[in-house]
């Protein structure tokens, strides 16, 4: 059973809550995860158990705006801009690096599309270096069939996050969307954490990655050397067939992987209660085959 143990993770004058699930033997692996859009670490509890068995050493976080992170109502979905965001996912993964055992990132949904940006952005190159694997599940590259915005929509929705920033917005899909799992459901709509509010500045922000994702206009640095991504083929959350095309397109990239779960929804690590084992084995699996001698000596990153 592993150990869980509850922090706080500081960037400046911010605190946000922070969790490592920390295998009884020593570890083999570290895994930095960044959850998605109106989420928390919690709700990843299952995986995470799994992959500590298996001498996986988890941490996650809230970020800003979401789950413990927030102390106020006026902080829920207040993210910041995409610097903001990128920057607080690239200092909570610096906490693990230099490390004596390969580091691997994983962000899920909109925490997918983040780590993305991370390991495309030229300013983080030498967090870049110290990463052994990333790791997605069902990241956010695109708008699932049948629930994309208009152009319009899109428009003035950009335009209004710059002209009113920290204006809240109700944005949140209907949990039946996420899982196929009726419990998972009800979860969902009775946890206090999950509060279904982003600020237009974020929400914009979340829009413009996801279109520079997928229309081609990022590059991953040159230090990524492996990509593994899951997604569900029901998914209503974001694009199966946009995950499939940009992993696709990462022609410089010669160890990756695409893996469709076929009727799977959003939440592959909740998706039914028969299937948290399989996808939790997957990602394990991807992991273990990642540990040979050369990979724990690892780049060293300079720390903030």
């Amino acid at each position: 059973m592993a150990m869980e143990i509850e922090g706080v993770h500081r960037i400046g004058d911010k605190e946000l809550f922070c969790k490592a699930w920390k295998p009884d033997e020593p570890s083999k692996a570290k895994l930095v995860f960044v959850h998605g859009f109106n989420d928390h670490t919690n709700r990843y509890h299952d995986l995470f158990s799994i992959l500590a068995s298996r001498g996986v050493e988890v941490h996650g976080f809230d970020q800003r705006g979401w789950g413990r992170s927030v102390t106020k109502p006026s902080e829920r979905g207040l993210t910041g801009p995409t610097s903001q965001v990128i920057a607080d996912v690239a200092s909570f993964v610096r906490t693990q690096l230099p490390s004596e055992v390969p580091v691997f990132v994983m962000g899920h949904s909109m925490g997918g599309g983040e780590v993305l940006m991370l390991a495309s952005d030229p300013a983080y190159e030498d967090v870049t270096a110290g990463v052994r694997g990333w790791i997605l599940e069902s990241p956010f590259i695109g708008f699932p069939k049948g629930f994309e915005p208009g152009s319009v929509t899109v428009f003035f929705g950009r335009l209004a996050g710059r002209l009113f920033p920290h204006l809240a917005r109700q944005s949140a899909l209907p949990p039946q969307n996420l899982t196929r799992d009726p419990k998972v459901v009800e979860s969902l709509k009775e946890d206090t954490l999950i509060h279904d509010y982003g600020t237009l500045e974020g929400l914009a922000g979340m829009l413009d990655r996801t279109a520079a994702l997928n229309e081609g206009r990022t590059r991953l640095n040159k230090g990524v050397r492996s990509i593994w991504c899951g997604h569900g083929t029901e998914d209503k959350g974001t694009s199966y067939e946009a995950s499939k095309a940009w992993v696709a397109r990462q022609t410089q990239i010669q160890d990756k992987e695409f893996k469709s779960y076929e009727g799977w929804s959003h939440q592959l690590h909740a998706d039914l209660p028969e299937n948290t084992h399989i996808f939790a084995k997957d990602v394990g699996d991807w992991i273990m085959a990642r540990l040979g001698p050369d990979d724990a000596q690892l780049k060293p990153a300079s720390r903030l």
